[in-house]
């Protein structure tokens, strides 16, 4: 057993730059591309990912002082410290007695699920395989049934992988990724309410017909439009909201200094960030045709979708731009909902991801900013829910994970933590309580309604679909055969 898990552990701690290229060689290599095809297409997406991480750290050394400052302007007292998504990668890591089973037992499954039809999508992102180790792990501590936490936390790969097969043609039209889903589950299990949500925007009088995304900014206001500048306006806004006492409290030079490179950084942000995901892209075509072919011949028919981090998507405009502007927006609504008793995260270290979270509240709108905030702001409310709800059981788990809690905080948490929509959901019937406040009740209640409606409304137009072109091709079977 320990050598398997100091196995497992080799593979999670390589990275996605490292692991993401060698299974790219060896899904090309087995689809019978050539050699040297197979051995550029890996580097280019380790390449590709490099850039991303380094875009990705670009913005989060800029977000984080700028979101301190913030914090400190508006004089936030909550009781539980949001530590950042590495809190629950490290927890996962950690949590020796579920690793290996979610691991192993979840590559399993989705190749069965695979043979069985039940799935198309090849989850190739190993390394965020630790969402669905730390979604177990936290079922495990609030419930202490190992046999429950791995069944729930397979469940949850389950469910992911059949949102990213479902939500795959809206990710290929409007990234342009042909062949590709993103069985994230941090961010996946958030996409059916995104639907649900930009359809009822839609019977909003003046606001259906609101076009706002990047492409018609651009033609509207030319060069002003452009992501360089949106980017470099949102980062001089953001700058502004967190440098200003000191513009007006004697540091001039300092403050203007910060509110600067946090314009001219983020502009660079919205200007770079797609170059490196075409670079990706430009790595992924070759597996992505040779997949193709290789079906084509072997099982005709059939169609294979290759499954990667919503890393690979979150350089789009409009996701950045909608996730830059959620971070004011976002300790907002902490505060205003801590009134209530629905949160008690002080968020922090997350918000520098936030465009990963904005990713479904622009998807279905296609890139239309204004709803992306709206949508946006309906899931960071629930984010800030689910986090304070589950805060107890990070702290257990960062615990035994020997994470070094800062001093003075007793409970810590992380908006990343509050975004495991589906094994929060699991979890729920389990538990015996939490501390209840009546906010946090009516939250728990329309969160859960709200999901639960999304669900019911997302799935059941495509099980429908399924059966009318089931009924076709049973007409024309029997027409063949008269």
């Amino acid at each position: 057993m320990e050598a398997v898990l100091g196995f497992i552990d080799f593979i999670l701690n390589l990275g996605p730059s490292i692991i993401m290229p060698i299974i790219i060689f060896i899904m090309a290599v087995i689809f019978q591309v050539q050699i040297g095809k197979a051995l550029r297409a890996g580097l280019t997406v380790g390449i590709g990912f490099i850039g991303i991480d380094l875009v990705i750290g670009l913005m989060g050394e800029t977000l984080g002082p700028a979101a301190e400052a913030m914090v400190s302007n508006l004089n936030i007292n909550l009781t539980v410290l949001d530590t950042g998504w590495p809190t629950a990668a490290a927890a996962a890591f950690s949590a020796t007695t579920i690793l290996p089973w979610i691991f192993g037992l979840g590559i399993l499954l989705n190749i069965l699920l695979i043979i069985t039809k039940f799935t198309k999508t090849l989850n190739i992102d190993m390394w965020n395989y630790w969402q669905f180790i730390f979604g177990a792990a936290f079922i495990y501590a609030a419930t202490n049934n190992f046999i429950l936490s791995i069944i729930l936390g397979l469940v949850t790969l389950v469910i992911t992988l059949k949102l990213a097969d479902l939500t795959a043609p809206k990710v290929q039209e409007f990234f342009g990724l042909p062949g590709v889903s993103l069985p994230h589950m941090q961010t996946m299990a958030w996409a059916p309410i995104g639907m649900v949500l930009d359809k009822f925007l839609d019977k909003i009088p003046g606001l259906n017909k609101l076009k706002a995304d990047p492409d018609k900014i651009q033609k509207q206001y030319g060069i002003l439009g452009e992501p360089l500048f949106i980017g470099t306006v949102l980062g001089a806004l953001i700058g502004a909201l967190a440098y200003f006492p000191q513009i007006i409290g004697g540091e001039f030079e300092n403050g203007i200094s910060q509110l600067l490179t946090t314009a001219i950084t983020l502009g660079a942000v919205m200007l770079i960030f797609p170059r490196m995901v075409r670079l990706l892209m430009e790595g992924l075509l070759p597996i992505s045709d040779g997949a193709k072919k290789f079906l084509n011949k072997k099982l005709p028919g059939r169609e294979l979708l290759i499954g990667l981090d919503v890393a690979t998507v979150v350089g789009n405009p409009s996701v950045v731009a909608t996730g830059l502007l959620l971070v004011p927006i976002t300790l907002i609504l902490a505060v205003l909902l801590s009134f209530t008793g629905i949160n008690q995260l002080l968020p922090f270290t997350d918000l520098a991801v936030l465009p990963f979270f904005a990713v479904w509240a622009v998807v279905w709108s296609r890139g239309n900013i204004v709803r992306g905030i709206l949508i946006g702001s309906f899931f960071m409310a629930g984010i800030l829910l689910i986090a304070t709800f589950i805060a107890p059981l990070q702290t257990q788990l960062a615990d035994a994970a020997s994470f070094n809690i800062p001093e003075g905080t007793s409970l810590i948490s992380s908006l990343g933590g509050g975004s495991f929509l589906l094994s929060w959901l699991l979890m729920l019937p389990f538990i015996n309580g939490t501390e209840w406040t009546i906010g946090l009740i009516i939250g728990v209640i329309i969160l859960v309604a709200v999901t639960i409606l999304s669900y019911i409304y997302f799935f059941i137009p495509k099980l429908r679909q399924k059966e009318f072109k089931k009924g076709k091709d049973s007409e024309i079977q029997k027409e063949d055969i008269l």
